[in-house]
């Protein structure tokens, strides 16, 4: 189990001109992907976030709020905010239309970072497997 000062030691702030809570969003997203944090792990505070990285409250809240609403993290409100457990597989046309968009935004980001796209599809290919065999 990942603990929240692991995942609060482990987030760094660039200056790469990426908005902070983009940031914030994709290094919490990386270590769900990673296996760092489980669901049902409890996440570090928003308060404790923004005081750890000298950053604004609502900032964070913000990137909160984008990883409730990719529904990778649950916010129940006096308790915290906790790794949700992965859904279900979408039916055969959502889950098309839901792959071909998350398949797009890869290739974007990856062109937009000088990454070879075939390189990142076998990454995803690798990693799928090795979660596979986890299981």
């Amino acid at each position: 189990m990942h603990t929240q000062q692991q995942t609060l030691a482990a987030l760094k702030l660039e200056a790469t001109g990426v908005p902070i809570y983009v940031q914030l969003r994709e290094q919490l997203l990386r270590a769900m992907g990673a296996g760092l944090l489980k669901p049902g792990d409890q996440m570090p505070t928003m308060r404790q976030v923004a005081v750890a990285l000298k950053v604004d409250l609502n900032t964070v809240r913000h990137a909160y709020d984008e990883l409730e609403r990719l529904g990778a993290v649950t916010l129940v409100r006096g308790r915290g905010s906790f790794v949700a457990e992965p859904r279900a597989a979408l039916p055969a046309p959502d889950g098309r239309t839901q792959t071909d968009n998350l398949a797009r935004q890869t290739l974007a980001a990856a062109l937009a970072l000088g990454v070879d796209p075939r390189a990142v599809a076998e990454r995803i290919a690798a990693l799928a497997a090795d979660k596979e065999d986890d299981r």
